[in-house]
C-alpha cells in the first residue's frame, strides 16, 4: 500500500471514529426537522395585539378601520374620536395605547393627504403603515369618484383579478412557484456545499496546525514527503465527508418515500398527474401537496445528487488545498484569521449570486459566468442544475474546477513544504510569495 493511501486511511478512520462525527451523522437531520417544525411553529403563532386609537375629525374613516378589526389583524382599532386629541397623546406616553391615528379635519381630500399623522412611542412596521395608507386612500378614492359623479359600484364590477394557469409544452398542467422551490433545493445543496468546505477545510487546517505544534510533524516528514501529507489529508478528510452525505442522502429520500406514501404519490421517472386530477385537486390541500411532491420527483434529481458528490468533492478540494496552507503557515488559528477572508469571500458571493440571479434568470449571463468560474461554481451550478442546464456547460465547469485545483495544490504544496517545519514567526503575504519561488 502506498504511503498516500497510508495516510488517507489514517485520517479517514480518524475522522469516523470520532464521537462528534457520529453523533451529528445522526442527530443533524433530526435537528434540521426540529428547528423547521420551531419556525412553523413561531410563525403559527398570533402577536400580541395592539391598541390603535383613531381621532377622526372628518368622520370618514373610523369606521373603515373598525372593518379591519373583523378580518383578525393584530390590531384593533378604536374610535376615540370625541376624547381631545391632547389627551390621547397623554394616552400614548403612558402605553395605554400603541398607536394614534389624527385625521384632521381639512377643506378638501388633496390637502388631507400630507396632514394624516400617525403616533406612537416606537416606530411602526412597514405592513402597518402600508395597510394604513391603504385603508385611508381606497376611502379617498372612492370620495373622489362620487364627487366626480362615477358609479363606483360600476367601476368596482369592472376591476378583475386574473389567474394565470401555467401549463407546460407537452400539455401537462404545472404549479405555481416551481422556481422557488427548484432555488431552494439547489441552494440548500450549494449551502451545505459552502459549510461543509467551512467546516472540514478547518479540520484540515486544526489537523496540521496540531501536528506542527506537538512537534509530531517532524517526525513524519522524516518518511513522507509534505506534498503526500497534504493530500492524503485532504483526500481523508474528504472521504469522511462524503460518507456522512451518503448517510444523509438516505434518510433524506426514505423520508421523500415515507412522505409520498403517505400523500398517496406514485414515485418514478415516469410518474404522472393526469390534469383531470389536477384540476380536481386545486381546491384540495392534500391535492396540492401530490401534485408538489410528484413536480419535486419529476426533477433531475440523479443529476442533483451526482453533481452535487462532483462539486462537492472538486470544490472541497480545491479549498482545503488553501486551508491546508495556511495551516502549514502558522503556529496557532488565531494567526490564521488573516488569510481566511480571501477564502471565504468566494464563498459568501457564490451564496449571494445564486439567490439573487440564479433564480430570476437561471440561464443568464451573470448565473452561466458564475457557474464556470471554479471558486464560486461548486455552489452556483448546483443552484442552476434542477433548472437544466446542457451537459457542455457541466463538462466545461467541472474542467476548469479539477485543473484549478490541480493549479492550486502545486502552489499550495510550495507553501506547505516550507511553512510545516517553520515555528515562532507570524508568516505575512509578501513572505508566502517569497515561498511559492523556492
Amino acid at each position: 500500500m502506498s504511503i498516500i493511501s497510508l495516510i488517507i486511511k489514517r485520517e479517514f478512520i480518524a475522522k469516523v471514529r470520532n464521537k462528534s462525527f457520529v453523533v451529528m451523522t445522526f442527530l443533524s437531520p433530526l435537528l434540521f426537522v426540529a428547528i423547521a417544525v420551531f419556525i412553523g411553529y413561531l410563525s403559527s403563532m398570533k402577536a400580541e395585539t395592539k391598541r390603535i386609537a383613531i381621532h377622526d375629525e372628518t368622520g370618514l374613516f373610523a369606521s373603515d378601520f373598525l372593518k379591519e378589526n373583523k378580518k383578525g389583524s393584530e390590531f384593533k382599532y378604536l374610535n376615540l374620536s370625541e376624547i381631545d386629541v391632547k389627551a390621547l397623546k397623554d394616552s400614548i406616553t403612558k402605553e395605554n395605547f400603541n398607536g394614534l391615528i389624527v385625521i384632521p379635519k381639512t377643506k378638501d381630500n388633496k390637502d388631507l393627504e400630507s396632514k394624516i399623522e400617525f403616533i406612537s412611542n416606537n416606530s411602526p412596521s412597514i405592513s402597518f403603515i402600508e395597510n394604513t395608507q391603504d385603508v385611508i386612500g381606497n376611502k379617498i378614492t372612492k370620495l373622489n369618484l362620487e364627487s366626480a359623479k362615477l358609479d363606483t359600484l360600476a367601476i368596482q364590477k369592472a376591476q378583475s383579478e386574473v389567474n394565470i394557469h401555467l401549463i407546460k409544452a407537452s400539455g401537462e398542467e404545472s404549479l405555481k412557484g416551481l422556481n422557488e422551490i427548484k432555488i431552494a433545493i439547489g441552494g440548500a445543496f450549494g449551502y451545505l456545499i459552502m459549510m461543509f468546505i467551512i467546516i472540514y477545510g478547518n479540520m484540515v487546517m486544526r489537523s496540521v496546525i496540531e501536528e506542527k505544534t506537538n512537534r509530531i510533524i517532524e517526525i513524519i516528514i522524516s518518511s513522507v514527503k509534505p506534498f503526500q501529507l497534504m493530500i492524503g489529508k485532504i483526500v481523508g478528510t474528504s472521504l469522511a465527508g462524503i460518507l456522512q452525505f451518503i448517510i444523509w442522502a438516505i434518510i433524506g429520500l426514505g423520508l421523500m418515500f415515507a412522505a409520498s406514501a403517505f400523500f398517496g404519490v406514485n414515485v418514478g421517472p415516469t410518474s404522472r398527474i393526469s390534469p383531470e386530477l389536477m384540476q380536481s385537486a386545486q381546491h384540495e390541500l392534500s391535492g396540492s401537496v401530490q401534485m408538489y411532491i410528484a413536480e419535486l420527483w419529476n426533477l433531475p434529481i440523479a443529476s442533483i445528487i451526482i453533481g452535487f458528490v462532483i462539486y462537492f468533492i472538486g470544490g472541497y478540494f480545491l479549498y482545503s488545498s488553501f486551508y491546508a496552507a495556511i495551516g502549514a503557515a502558522v503556529d496557532n488559528q488565531t494567526d490564521s484569521q488573516q488569510f481566511l477572508l480571501p477564502i471565504l469571500m468566494p464563498l459568501i458571493l457564490s451564496v449571494y449570486i445564486g439567490f439573487f440571479t440564479v433564480v430570476n434568470d437561471p440561464h443568464g449571463t451573470v448565473a452561466v459566468a458564475f457557474s464556470m468560474i471554479p471558486l464560486t461554481s461548486p455552489i452556483v451550478m448546483l443552484m442552476r442544475i434542477p433548472f437544466g442546464v446542457p451537459w457542455w456547460q457541466i463538462a466545461i465547469s467541472v474542467s476548469l474546477l479539477f485543473a484549478t485545483f490541480f493549479l492550486v495544490v502545486w502552489f499550495a504544496a510550495k507553501i506547505y513544504r516550507v511553512g510545516i517545519l517553520m515555528y515562532g514567526k507570524k508568516p505575512t503575504w509578501k513572505e508566502l510569495y517569497k515561498w511559492l519561488k523556492y
